[in-house]
């Protein structure tokens, strides 16, 4: 795998837990609890999801080798 590569997982896994940690505060109340069931599972899948990629990215730039 390619440090650009390594990189791009990195950052994607940044900005997926921007936006999921995002999306659990700004949700808004007055649904009832199976909305908030869903999306909770939805924000804890995404986010180790997330983390899964940070760990594969950081592996990889760890082992990569440079772009020519």
């Amino acid at each position: 795998m390619t440090r650009r590569v390594s990189a791009f997982l990195v950052a994607l896994a940044a900005f997926m837990i921007f936006e999921w940690i995002n999306l659990g505060f700004n949700l808004a109340d007055g649904h009832k609890t199976s909305f908030y069931v869903v999306h909770g599972v939805l924000i804890a899948v995404n986010i180790l999801l997330a983390l899964t990629l940070a760990a594969v990215g950081v592996r990889g730039w760890m082992r990569g080798r440079a772009d020519h």
